[in-house]
């Protein structure tokens, strides 16, 4: 993923932040930041009303993940996935299916 692309889409004093740790060292262009005074922050966590903010953004705005739901009882066959690599998007674990 190119963050210079990302930064270009905050408008002027747009902050981007970042929220994890990339696998990799990320480049990031000068120009990408000072053209438009943008900034970028990070944090390997977010506080409760940074989280809340970001769902009213993400449920204002249509923002959405892709995600593969499984049941409880498939849990043991998805982490295999996950070592393998073979995940595509996003497990969540269906609660419901605990009840069955």
């Amino acid at each position: 993923m190119d963050w210079n692309e990302y930064l270009s889409l905050l408008k002027m004093d747009g902050t981007l932040v970042v929220v994890g740790l990339p696998e990799k060292n990320v480049p990031i262009a000068a120009f990408s930041l000072t053209a438009r005074r943008r900034s970028l922050a990070g944090s390997q966590i977010g506080g409760i009303k940074e989280t809340q903010e970001m769902l009213d953004f993400c449920s204002k705005h249509g923002v959405t993940c892709d995600i593969e739901v499984v049941p409880i009882q498939k849990v043991n066959e998805a982490f295999e996935r996950v070592l393998k690599s073979d995940v595509r998007y996003r497990f969540v674990i269906d609660m419901a299916s605990l009840q069955q």
